[in-house]
């Protein structure tokens, strides 16, 4: 089931572009195929973008059919401008296949098994650990070559696009430009934090950050939100729970409004 929220009055400016922003999916392809008709049904717009948030795998059932769904050149046919975002799971797959065991192991703490069975199953490789050979037989060419391209964060105007958030202790742009694989660097990375960003009361210099990586139960405590989707001292959380809940989330942002966009089980 689709549904868009009312519109919302916000100081976002998007440079004319329309952007649909989903949050985090882990291997619920039903409720990513949802959310990607429900998107396709609010078109035409004016010059739309769609940006994943990340955390497209682990903890739902079928990672491999939502990588699929997601790598498509164009996920909803009419949105030819598509950007992926690495969140924390990809970053620990892709760690875990290159031979780093202490990211492997990071990964498997955190519900990556359901990922690793697949990726097992659909290679012919029960039993074995994750490699580059794995993920190319298991999800093919093109998706392991979107894999091989996600990136940091996207700028749309006043809109920053990021996984997890931002570190206001931290100069921004050195933030956003450490390096993806550098695990150690968690929780103080774009990919991973929390403390720190979503407690923070100052905002961002009239910067909205666009997120997800915190699901509802997790961000209360930071943030005191009852509703977990609302833009708060410039931030907009995307991240509906998805495995847990039965909810992805995503929004459509244009210049003085956004509006969320969920899809439910």
């Amino acid at each position: 089931m689709f549904s868009a929220g009312d519109w919302i009055a916000a100081p976002i400016e998007t440079a004319g572009e329309t952007v649909f922003a989903v949050g985090d999916v882990h291997g619920c392809t039903p409720l990513l195929e949802a959310m990607l008709a429900g998107i396709e049904g609010l078109l035409p717009v004016a010059a739309p973008r769609l940006v994943f948030l990340g955390d497209m795998i682990d903890r739902g059932p079928d990672g491999i059919g939502t990588l699929r769904r997601w790598a498509r050149a164009e996920p909803v046919p009419g949105i030819a401008r598509v950007d992926r975002l690495l969140g924390n799971h990809e970053q620990m797959l892709l760690l875990a296949a290159r031979g780093d065991a202490a990211a492997r192991d990071l990964w498997l703490s955190l519900n990556g098994e359901t990922m690793l069975g697949e990726l097992q199953a659909a290679s012919g490789r029960l039993g074995q650990v994750p490699d580059a050979a794995m993920l190319r037989a298991a999800l093919g060419q093109r998706t392991e070559a979107a894999l091989g391209k996600l990136i940091s964060h996207v700028q749309v105007g006043n809109l920053l696009l990021v996984h997890a958030g931002l570190d206001p202790a931290q100069d921004r742009d050195a933030f956003l430009a450490l390096p993806w694989d550098d695990i150690a660097l968690r929780p103080k990375h774009w990919a991973w934090i929390t403390g720190g960003f979503l407690d923070w009361k100052d905002g961002f210099g009239g910067t909205v950050v666009v997120h997800g990586h915190t699901p509802p139960a997790k961000q209360r405590p930071f943030t005191g939100l009852e509703d977990p989707h609302v833009l708060a001292e410039g931030r907009l959380n995307l991240d509906g729970g998805s495995a847990v809940t039965g909810v992805v989330a995503a929004a459509q942002l244009e210049t003085g409004r956004y509006r969320v966009l969920r899809a439910a089980a």
